[in-house]
């Protein structure tokens, strides 16, 4: 089983928003038996909340179902993960500064470079700025973008 894990500072806005975006896309594609999704934050802020109302509205309006509740980010997590990606450079700096054995060195990645074409390395966090219509869809484009990776490299 391949192992996505997506990572924000709450895991309640941008990184379940991005666990419901790519497993509703791995459902479609069939791929549930191959894939599994999960989303982590790097702070205890919000740990045990639903996602923030902002997410679950667009998420529904997308017709995407989702159940969620935040967690802290622990190593045993990134030991497992075959794919640990951030949701901008803050988070990814977090966990390289988690891992001290070393093992996110060829899985950590950023979701926005995933897709070249949008020329954004950081997911906004609508928790402050709202736009929660914007992130959906550069998070929607990273995951239709990191799973055709995952394909490619797993021969999916």
């Amino acid at each position: 089983m391949i192992k996505v894990m997506f990572v924000c500072l709450g895991n309640i806005c941008r990184s379940p928003m991005a666990e419901a975006i790519m497993q509703d896309l791995v459902q479609k594609a069939g791929l549930e038996e191959h894939i599994e999704v999960d989303s982590t934050g790097t702070s205890s802020y919000h740990v045990g909340e639903r996602p923030h109302p902002g997410t679950r509205k667009v998420l529904k309006a997308n017709d995407i179902e989702y159940r969620h509740r935040s967690r802290q980010v622990t190593i045993g997590d990134l030991a497992e993960a075959d794919y640990v990606v951030a949701m901008d450079r803050h988070n990814h700096s977090d966990l390289l500064q988690m891992d001290r054995s070393g093992t996110l060195t060829n899985k950590l990645s950023l979701l926005l470079n995933e897709d070249p074409e949008l020329e954004l390395l950081d997911v906004p966090d609508p928790y402050y700025v709202g736009g929660f219509d914007r992130v959906f869809n550069l998070v929607q484009q990273g995951c239709i973008s990191l799973l055709a990776r995952i394909r490619r490299e797993n021969d999916l």
